[in-house]
Order: C-alpha cells, then sequence, then structure tokens
C-alpha cells in the first residue's frame, strides 16, 4: 500500500554493533524493506561495518572517521531527501506500523516535527504485546509543543525554514539542543505520538563516549561554551528550561489521569514508571 508519502529513516553509529544489530533485526521482524533506511557509520572500529553490510538493501554510508553526529544526520537526509526523514538513534527496538503510526499522526495534528512514545531502560517485556494492549484513546493522543532526541520524523519544510545539523565534529550531541532551539524561535510545531511506540535502551553511544573520556555517567559530554552558540543570556536559557520541564509535569499529570500511562515512560525491575519528567 502507498501511504502517500516517502519517507526515509536515518540512523548515525559509532560502534556498539550489538545494538546496532537489535535495532535492524526489529525492523525486519516488522516486515520493513530496509530500502527506506540509511545507516552512517561514524569510523566505527568494531565489527560495525561487517554488520551493515549483511543486511541486504540497506543504504550504508561509511565514513573514514567520526565526523560528529549532526555531520552524520545531515549526510543522511540529503541521501534520501524524502518528504519526511526520521531521524533516528541506534539502539532501539521498534514496534509494528511505527513509522506509518508516526508521521499519519503528524499529518493528522498538522505537525511538522514529531517523536514517538517512548519507553527506556531494561528491555525485558515484548513490545509488540505492550502496545496491542493500549486503548485507542492513547493511541489517538499528541503530547503537542514536545519532542524528544531519540527519534524525530522531520517535514522537508522545516530544513527550508531552520536549516540542517550545525556541522561541528565535536559538538557531542549539542547538536539536538541547537536544532530544538532553532525549532522553537521559528514556531515550528512539534509533538510526542501515542501511536508510535519505540524501546530505547539508553543513549549508548553516548556512555561509551563519555567512558571513553572518563567522564562519570551525568556528566555533560558538551563544552559548557556550547550554551553560546544560543545566543541566550544565562537567565534566557533557564526560563526556557523552567518552562519546558513545567509542560513535561503538567502532560505527564494529565496522561496519567486520562490514559493511566504516560508518552515517556521507564522500565526498571519488571515495572513500567510513568511520572518521570525526561
Amino acid at each position: 500500500m502507498n501511504p502517500g508519502y516517502e519517507f526515509s529513516v536515518v540512523f548515525p553509529c559509532l560502534n556498539s554493533s550489538e545494538y546496532t544489530e537489535i535495532f535492524l533485526n526489529s525492523i525486519v521482524d516488522c516486515g520493513y524493506s530496509l530500502s527506506n533506511y540509511v545507516a552512517v557509520n561514524n569510523g566505527s572500529i568494531d565489527t560495525t561495518s561487517e554488520l551493515l553490510a549483511s543486511y541486504k538493501d540497506l543504504n550504508v554510508i561509511n565514513n573514514k572517521k567520526n565526523y560528529g553526529f549532526g555531520i552524520a544526520l545531515n549526510q543522511g537526509v540529503m541521501f534520501k531527501q524524502t518528504e519526511w526523514t526520521i531521524l533516528s538513534n541506534n539502539d532501539l527496538v521498534v514496534s509494528n506500523d511505527w513509522v506509518e503510526n508516526l508521521i499519519n499522526s503528524a499529518i493528522k495534528n498538522n505537525l511538522r516535527v514529531i517523536s514517538p512514545a517512548l519507553i527506556e531502560g531494561e528491555y525485558d517485556y515484548d513490545l509488540n504485546n505492550f502496545t496491542n494492549s493500549l486503548s485507542n484513546d492513547i493511541k489517538n493522543y499528541v503530547r503537542k509543543g514536545d519532542t524528544h532526541a531519540v527519534c524525530l520524523a522531520v517535514h522537508e519544510s522545516v530544513w527550508d525554514d531552520v536549516g540542517l545539523f550545525r556541522p561541528f565534529t565535536k559538538l557531542f550531541g549539542y547538536e539536538d539542543k541547537l536544532f530544538f532551539h532553532e525549532l522553537n524561535k521559528k514556531k515550528i510545531s512539534t509533538g510526542i505520538s501515542g501511536a508510535s511506540w519505540l524501546h530505547h535502551y539508553g543513549s549508548i553511544t553516548q556512555k561509551k563516549m563519555k567512558k571513553d573520556l572518563g567522564l562519570k555517567v551525568k556528566e555533560n559530554i558538551a563544552d559548557s561554551n556550547h550554551s553560546k552558540l544560543l545566543c541566550q543570556n544565562f537567565f534566557s536559557r533557564k526560563l526556557d528550561k523552567f518552562k519546558r520541564n513545567k509542560l513535561r509535569r503538567n502532560a505527564i499529570q494529565s496522561e496519567i489521569l486520562s490514559f493511566g500511562i504516560s508518552v515517556l515512560g521507564t522500565r526498571s525491575e519488571g515495572e513500567f514508571i510513568w511520572d518521570q519528567c525526561f
């Protein structure tokens, strides 16, 4: 069936091939062809290159070194140049019809950037069984005005208004913050959809980079001077963060009251936790 739009899924890889394999296998298990998927291998030194080459129809861009997350995303966006581009981490498990549900939710709600609902942490459950158990109420729900960096679908018109990601090699993940800042400045409509769900193991590449740099898990890998790229003073940045956290706290309370769950959750010790502010 032709969905009426073209899409591609771009995911950068930097080592951690075991998680990339889980991600790709979950995509194939859900019946997707990999011809719409673009892997950007950012100079991996493990078995990532061999793994990617083993998947039929997968589009692969091999970089000789790690050019950074932003450049890798830009390469993937330009490789396919589709109406919708889904930018994704590689340490995920996908659910049935996740792409169609995500983009259709964006179209239905007139959103130009949209993220799927997300569960982080231990993967000791079946994601498809979980999504099949959800009510139609939450599947028709969108938390408007919010999104997350783990996965987001971007309409091609956004590149004209905001541009691509900052092409600097040492932003260490700060590219997301800069991109979201531009979305906010341009008042781009965003949301998180309850129709599409993913499981996220938890930023495996970032954790590995922090370990290599001798940083603790909760330490910021990006240089503190990167905040200057936002062109905001200290108080403006704090006010934006306060507003964002307030929106999320209010949304969580409303979602739990309405649906019994939230669109952002955590899995720990065999239980789902829904009342945390990401």
